[in-house]
């Protein structure tokens, strides 16, 4: 032994100090079968823009109370701005994520389907508001003002996707009740003249008159039950991110 290693005692040992290097551990994620593959394909780009194209469809008609005639509207501006607010949520809390859904990484085709996507969730939810908005009259702007204020408040809240599906779900079928449930109760059935109607419904002929409420077929609310079912169904199928 040299000098130098006799000079080094065992106690300047006990007190150097100790680097540990750990191991990087790697998952790596289970390779997908070629028809597990296919399935999530069909799914992603055939499916789920079907369901929201039936939904854009559905979501303006209504049926004549009268002969039950099919009536198709248009939505109203603000729909457009719920619409918008409802993507931003579904960004924001980690439902869509913009970048595995476009990116300068894929395919010029496969970042086309992906906006092509986006644009029919965008006329759904237009749409489904549409549907879940009354028509005219103060209970369009009290439903409206109800609808706003809970998006902007969900802007600034904490969501995990889980959350606001609940959240939505929610939203979406208070809004159902409150117009196909407790306001269609509240029209009168257009059936006879006007003095007959109030003398033998004069409290929902009132209602009607003073909240300026449409009428309608009871068909229309099966149909936007139908229309907010396939909406849920598609939302709980859009994939987070469209990256393999």
């Amino acid at each position: 032994m040299t000098k130098t290693e006799e000079s080094i005692d065992k106690s300047d040992v006990t007190d150097a100090e100790i680097i540990e290097i750990e191991e990087q551990t790697i998952i790596r994620a289970p390779k997908r079968s070629s028809s597990e593959v296919k399935t999530a394909s069909w799914v992603n780009y055939l499916i789920v823009p079907a369901i929201f194209l039936a939904v854009t469809l559905l979501g303006g008609f209504r049926l004549g109370a009268v002969d039950s005639a099919f009536i198709f509207l248009k939505p109203a501006l603000v729909c457009l701005v719920f619409s918008a607010l409802t993507l931003v949520l579904y960004a924001r809390s980690g439902l869509i994520d913009i970048e595995g859904w476009i990116s300068q990484d894929q395919p010029m085709l496969t970042n086309a389907s992906s906006i092509a996507i986006l644009i029919t969730l965008f006329t759904a939810t237009v749409q489904l508001y549409s549907s879940l908005l009354p028509e005219q009259g103060l209970t369009f702007w009290v439903v409206g003002f109800c609808f706003f204020w809970t998006i902007w408040n969900n802007l600034f809240a904490e969501f995990d996707p889980k959350r606001l599906l609940r959240s939505m779900v929610g939203l979406f079928g208070l809004a159902f009740v409150v117009k196909y449930l407790v306001l269609t109760n509240l029209t009168a059935a257009p059936e006879g003249s006007w003095w007959q109607r109030l003398f033998e419904n004069p409290g929902k002929e009132a209602f009607t008159w003073l909240l300026d409420l449409p009428r309608y077929s009871a068909g229309t609310g099966y149909i936007q039950f139908f229309t907010l079912s396939l909406y849920l169904i598609g939302l709980f199928l859009l994939p987070r991110s469209l990256r393999r």
